[in-house]
């Protein structure tokens, strides 16, 4: 098996593994939703310049 064709099929295999990886979070990984509040100090929103 020529070595240039040995490289492609590695390259596609672990092409392979990567997307099923992708695959398998999309499927199986839910994400967590919260709410998120940040407090501004009103020195910086009465700012006049």
């Amino acid at each position: 098996m020529p070595t240039l064709f040995r490289f492609i099929i590695t390259l596609a295999v672990l092409a392979g593994i990567a997307y099923g990886a992708m695959v398998a979070l999309v499927m199986f990984v839910e994400p967590k939703q919260a709410e998120l509040s940040v407090r501004i100090p009103a020195e910086r929103l009465d700012r006049q310049e």
